[in-house]
Order: structure tokens, then C-alpha cells, then sequence
């Protein structure tokens, strides 16, 4: 296996921190912030009540499934009409659910591994979620953050692993996208020409998954974002701190 990683494109959720606490959180938050501001809201939708909407309303706009953030501000919307609630609720609803949202745990490994990961070589943020990497304070660690939202499409369409190449200024086949989702992530990337790392965490029974497609294979597999990290200091001549530098030398 020779490719030279010139630059790296890293998936959020559930790469760097886990999405279900988050998602547990937004729910119990939002529900107390409507119990306050919006009783009849609350009432009319409680959390399972209100899970069944959000569910509800990606069904019926596929269309918007890249953009996360009108997904939820439409299912808002609708909780509040519905319950004749006041429409001026709607962007303080939204900001108290974005405010949850953001509130990560990273995993253990991610902080310290992508501090060092970044000083090997150029890394991007390419998610569909709609986490802001300021307010939870690691933008530092990255050249730049491109979501579905911003893009206009969502992984795993290639056009979205191929702009942040063309962002990065390096070409596709030295970029290494890495992340968890197998289809989302790996396939995505690999069909769009990106070499690809699977991060495959252990689940809460301490498990880990067996890839389950013959074709694409991901280039790199590992169940700890450490791991990358010990890999790229393990290879130090083939990974290029800036972009701009001279192609690397492959390496095997």
C-alpha cells in the first residue's frame, strides 16, 4: 500500500465525541426550557412526543437532510404553532437547543491526539452535523470546518470530500479522510479518491465492528484516534506539516 497523507479530512460526531449523550441533553434541556417559557408546548410535546416530530419532519423533507440546523429549527416551529404557542419562542427555542448541542464530551484520546495529528499535517473538519468547532473551542486544531449546510450536500456525496481537497490545495489521493460512519465516511471518501482511515471505536460492550464490505476496504483501520497519531509520528517522512510543501515520498 503506497500513498503519501499530505493532509486530512476528519469527521465530528461520533469521531471526536459521542452524538448520544449529545442528543440525550438537547432533549432533557430543551423539554426544561419549554416547561418554563412555553407550558403548552411542553405538555403537548414532551420529549418522546417531540423525538417522534423531529423524526417526522426529516421523513417528510429529504431534501433538506444536509442542513440539520433547518431540520431542527423546523421542527420548532411546528411544535410551537401547533401548540399556540408565541412565534417570538422561536429563535430563543433554537438557540437553547444549538447552546446543548455544542456542549461535547470528547472522547478520552481525541483532544491530545488531534493536537498532535494537526502538527503533523493540514486537518479539515467535513461533517454533516452541524457542530460549531469555535464554540466548543478546538478551531484551533483545524485549517477550516466544511459542513453539508455550508457545502449545499451531505456525505457521502463525493463533491463534498472533493471541496475540502480543493480547499486544502492538495489532491484527493494524499488526503485521508478519516471517521467512523462506514458508508458516510470510508465508502464516501474512497469512491470520491480520498485514502481513507476507519476510526472503529469500541462499542460499550468493548467490541469493535468487522468491516462488512469486500470493495472499498478502508486503507487504515483503527479503534482510537491515538493510534493514527502513534501511526503518523511512526511515519514522520511521509507526512507533510504544510500543504503547500513538495509532495511527500510514498511510503509502505
Amino acid at each position: 500500500m503506497n500513498f503519501p497523507v499530505r493532509a486530512i479530512t476528519l469527521d465530528l460526531d461520533d469521531t471526536l465525541w459521542p452524538f448520544a449523550p449529545i442528543g440525550a441533553r438537547i432533549e432533557r434541556v430543551l423539554h426544561d426550557w419549554l416547561l418554563q417559557h412555553s407550558p403548552a408546548t411542553a405538555e403537548q410535546f414532551p420529549v418522546e412526543t417531540m423525538r417522534a416530530l423531529r423524526e417526522q419532519v426529516f421523513a417528510d423533507h429529504p431534501h433538506l437532510l444536509h442542513d440539520l440546523s433547518a431540520l431542527r429549527r423546523l421542527t420548532l416551529e411546528l411544535a410551537l404553532q401547533r401548540s399556540g404557542a408565541d412565534m417570538a419562542l422561536l429563535e430563543p427555542a433554537y438557540e437553547v437547543f444549538y447552546a446543548a448541542r455544542n456542549q461535547v464530551e470528547c472522547y478520552p484520546d481525541a483532544i491530545d491526539a488531534l493536537a498532535r495529528i494537526a502538527a503533523r499535517v493540514p486537518v479539515a473538519a467535513v461533517s454533516n452535523g452541524n457542530a460549531d468547532l469555535q464554540r466548543i473551542g478546538l478551531m484551533q486544531h483545524f485549517a477550516f470546518s466544511l459542513g453539508s449546510r455550508e457545502f449545499g450536500a451531505a456525505k457521502p456525496s463525493a463533491g463534498i470530500f472533493l471541496a475540502a481537497c480543493d480547499r486544502l490545495g492538495v489532491p484527493a489521493e494524499h488526503v485521508l479522510h478519516v471517521g467512523d460512519h462506514i458508508d458516510l465516511d470510508v465508502v464516501g471518501a474512497a469512491r470520491a479518491g480520498l485514502r481513507t482511515c476507519w476510526l472503529n471505536r469500541h462499542d460499550d460492550a468493548g467490541q469493535v465492528l468487522a468491516w462488512p464490505h469486500p470493495d472499498p476496504l478502508p486503507d487504515l483501520e483503527f479503534n482510537t484516534l491515538t493510534a493514527l497519531a502513534d501511526w503518523l509520528d511512526a511515519h514522520p517522512q511521509f507526512a507533510a506539516v504544510d500543504s503547500a510543501m513538495e509532495p511527500a515520498p510514498a511510503w509502505t
